[in-house]
């Protein structure tokens, strides 16, 4: 009875997560954090597992191999630049090997392995009096802008941080935070001007720009962008942090830059902006904590999670982190692998990627002989069609691949059943 009623409970927390609500979490498991309430200024992700975060105040980068799980400190300013007293503003990585920090005191830096080590760059020239916004776009090209407190320059390399050309942006703005890249020609960069707070675009790689957005208040920026995913770079959104007597305010464009509204937004200091699809999203600021939309930013609720925000960075629509007072996850609280995949059952099972396109893949690692049935279902619950029905023998230890075509499936969210001699599990893809 006692075997029986273990089941039902394993195959009960399965079928509950597929109704698992999405939220916001604070994570503190960063190992060795000096932060003690300094804002962490930037994160990135790779993928889904693979990401950094720069702590700027304690000039601090930890990466995290697991989805934020578990953090390991891998530099300092005080290793890279001992006295100088380095604020790190950002982080990005081109791939897995090759990353860059952005500084407030004119030094670059790049990493070949990882983040394991990291050297100044010192070829630039002229070299920038800081970098506050970098962005990887393509295999090999690399953009960064800089400074908040002035002048505005853009540095830019096409051979993966080799080598780079450095460009003063006077004639078109007094200062620059942000640049993002729809593709290598395509791109944006955000700051102020004499007048307000400015958005300007380039179609051939940063020779020429254009401005296509001001907020028309002296004293005001544009601080983050977002391009968003599958928008084939026409969705645009923008955080315009405000000056003393004006609110902190979304700009939206769905033409690539030619047209932009505006929504007010509650909120000090507003500077984070980051959205999963056209009408759901969040912001915040130094004082606000995460705002959250559903209607496109005509409403906005405090969900009472996060605060001083500098960066939301989206993975995907299920998966996003933020960057403040620490680093915080936006993902199914209630449906962890962990959870499901730990000590309780003995199977080890990994998705050879998230989110699949058309075959979908991923491997089984068996501790005995068993017996496995694997179903597919949709996030209501209902089942599609059995994938397999499989008896393994003398495999102990021993991983096996799986691989099913799902072209036929809508784009969305869907659940994996297993279910083998010990009870049922479950695991969330999502299909492009």
């Amino acid at each position: 009875m006692k075997r029986k009623t273990y089941l039902t409970s394993l195959f009960l927390l399965a079928f509950l997560s597929i109704n698992a609500q999405f939220s916001w979490e604070a994570i503190t498991a960063i190992t060795n954090d000096p932060a003690n309430g300094q804002r962490y200024d930037d994160v990135f992700f790779l993928d889904q597992n693979t990401g950094w975060a720069a702590n700027g105040f304690f000039a601090a980068i930890y990466k995290t191999t697991d989805g934020g799980v578990n953090w390991t400190l891998q530099t300092d300013g005080n290793t890279l630049a001992p006295g100088q007293g380095l604020y790190f503003r950002n982080v990005e990585f081109l791939n897995a090997n090759v990353g860059f920090i952005g500084t407030f005191q004119g030094k670059f830096y790049k990493t070949s392995d990882g983040g394991s080590n990291w050297s100044e760059v010192t070829n630039i020239s002229p070299n920038p009096a800081g970098i506050c916004g970098i962005n990887t776009v393509g295999s090999s090209t690399v953009y960064g802008v800089g400074l908040f407190t002035e002048p505005a320059t853009l540095i830019k390399s096409v051979d993966s941080g080799d080598t780079w050309t450095s460009t003063d942006m006077s004639a078109h703005a007094t200062a620059l935070v942000e640049v993002k890249f729809f593709n290598e020609m395509i791109g944006y960069a955000a700051g102020k001007s004499a007048t307000g707070g400015i958005i300007i675009k380039t179609t051939d790689g940063g020779a020429n720009w254009t401005e296509v957005y001001n907020s028309g208040n002296a004293g005001e920026f544009v601080w983050k962008l977002q391009i968003l995913e599958g928008s084939s770079g026409n969705t645009i959104f923008g955080a315009v942090q405000q000056a003393a007597t004006t609110s902190g305010r979304l700009i939206k464009t769905t033409d690539a830059g030619a047209n932009w509204t505006e929504k007010n937004v509650p909120g000090a200091d507003i500077q984070a902006v980051g959205f999963i699809s056209e009408t759901h999203g969040w912001m915040g600021g130094s004082e606000a904590g995460i705002m959250e939309t559903t209607d496109g930013g005509d409403t906005w609720t405090n969900i009472g999670v996060g605060g001083n925000l500098n960066r939301i960075f989206v993975i995907n629509n299920t998966y996003a982190f933020a960057a403040g007072t620490t680093i915080y996850r936006y993902s199914d609280a209630t449906l962890s692998t962990e959870d499901i995949l730990g000590e309780r059952l003995p199977l080890k099972i990994e998705l050879s990627e998230n989110p699949v396109e058309d075959l979908l893949k991923f491997s089984i690692t068996y501790r005995f002989n068993d017996n496995m049935v694997i179903e597919l279902y949709d996030i209501q619950g209902k089942l599609i069609r059995q994938l397999a029905k499989d008896r393994t023998a003398n495999v102990s230890g021993e991983t096996k691949n799986y691989e099913f075509p799902v072209s036929d499936l809508s784009s969305g969210l869907y659940i994996l059943n297993f279910h083998n001699n010990t009870g049922r599990q479950s695991m969330k893809f999502i299909k492009k």
